[in-house]
């Protein structure tokens, strides 16, 4: 046998023991995260049900904001940085401790509970990422190892929480790094989303779909009307990124200690709530969306409402994430620009929801999928037409500062920038 058929052989057992290395990990990763994040998804339905029959628990949220405020500080993680650390550890290696997982999941219930407004996705990341970050280490893989575990968790955690095992594969891949997809890390996410996405299911976890009542034939007046609703979206995902970084930075500023910045940002959310006279605007929102799509009576400044509560429940160190709020956003700004321009609100709706999602996490491919996922196929070419839009002219903006813009929107450029 000659040494060009021995380094054949050689290289394709190494290939197959890879692959099935892989496969053995991501169903592993998506059996544990599948199950956590199915537990999480429980009880955040859970609290939010208690919060909506007991509409009173909402004037303890300045004192949940201390426990949170607490409960890091008592283990030692006051510098978290949520997100941005599962994002930074791809990329420059740095470890995520294990004490992230049950963190994220005591203090995003208790942002549940008590009528904070964020969503469930940024815990989703976080418990994954810490999670499969801990399952690389406790298996002694290397560093690149170790961030496809990473990456599988967030797969899998998106994927039990939401439901849309497409979108959760690819998001973990896409979101890191805006330009490139590692695309090492596809096996493992896709056998990892699957897995969670059945563990789920089992456990009763139902995914959250929208039904578009009234879909509109593709063509060039009504491409015109979606392609000038994705402008504006891109816009107002620029708009909702700035107020975010911008209600951080200030609340740093004028509350120097975090327990006075989470009491006194607590008292603030509970007297915007007061003001607006209900809690149409605490926890996730997801059922304004629901009105939306059946046509009912939304307020015309629902959009920016949830990015003031949002921006500034988040920026005070209650925790949850951005990308629920994302939907609520873009999703009642739609429903207001169909009603406006007469042109079907319902498609409106979930095109501003996939737009304003695309805008904020500079992922086109992620945010074509979750469409599928939510909507169906059938508005597939408003949904691919907006999603280009958007992702193009929402600039170098983000939620998580620490994803990096790899190559430019614009050209074909190496800029290699983080967002702002």
């Amino acid at each position: 046998m000659n040494d060009f058929i021995k380094h054949k052989i050689k290289h394709n057992t190494q290939r197959f023991l890879a692959s099935v290395k892989w496969i053995i990990f991501s169903i592993l990763s998506g059996l544990i995260i599948g199950s956590i994040g199915s537990v999480f998804y429980l009880c955040i339905q859970f609290v939010t049900g208690f919060r909506l029959d007991n509409p009173w628990i909402i004037y303890l949220l300045p004192f949940g904001g201390i426990l949170i405020v607490g409960l890091y500080r008592l283990l030692r993680d006051e510098n978290d940085t949520g997100t941005n650390l599962v994002l930074s550890a791809i990329h420059s290696g740095e470890e995520i401790p294990l004490r992230m997982a049950p963190l994220i999941f005591v203090s995003t219930l208790i942002t549940h509970l008590l009528g904070g407004s964020a969503g469930r996705e940024g815990a989703a990341l976080q418990l994954g990422g810490s999670i499969g970050g801990s399952l690389g280490k406790l298996f002694h893989f290397n560093e690149r190892d170790r961030h496809v575990m990473i990456m599988c968790g967030m797969s899998a955690a998106f994927s039990s929480l939401f439901g849309t095992p497409m979108a959760a594969a690819i998001f973990s891949i896409e979101v890191v790094s805006v330009g490139i997809m590692h695309y090492s890390a596809l096996l493992p996410c896709v056998i990892s989303a699957l897995v969670a996405k059945g563990v789920s299911s089992y456990f009763g976890v139902t995914p959250d779909t929208f039904l578009i009542s009234h879909l509109p034939a593709f063509s060039i007046k009504n491409a015109g009307w979606v392609s000038l609703l994705a402008i504006l979206c891109a816009l107002v995902s620029i708009l909702f990124c700035i107020i975010l970084h911008q209600s951080e930075a200030l609340y740093k500023k004028v509350f120097e200690n975090r327990y006075v910045r989470a009491f006194f940002g607590g008292c603030i959310i509970l007297i915007l709530t007061l003001f607006v006279g209900d809690q149409t605007y605490n926890g996730s929102g997801l059922l304004i969306l629901e009105k939306c799509f059946a046509g009912e009576n939304v307020p015309n400044a629902a959009f920016f409402l949830k990015m003031i509560f949002t921006a500034l429940t988040l920026a005070a160190g209650y925790k949850g994430g951005e990308i629920v709020p994302s939907f609520f956003i873009g999703g009642t700004f739609g429903y207001l620009f169909g009603n406006l321009a007469g042109f079907s609100p319902s498609l409106c709706t979930a095109v501003g929801m996939v737009s304003v999602f695309c805008g904020v996490t500079n992922c086109p491919i992620t945010s074509l999928l979750i469409s599928f996922e939510l909507f169906g196929y059938e508005g597939m070419p408003f949904f691919l037409l907006a999603t280009a839009l958007s992702y193009m002219l929402s600039g170098y903006y983000g939620l998580y500062l620490n994803q990096k813009i790899i190559y430019s929107k614009y050209k074909t450029e190496y800029i290699n920038r983080k967002t702002h």
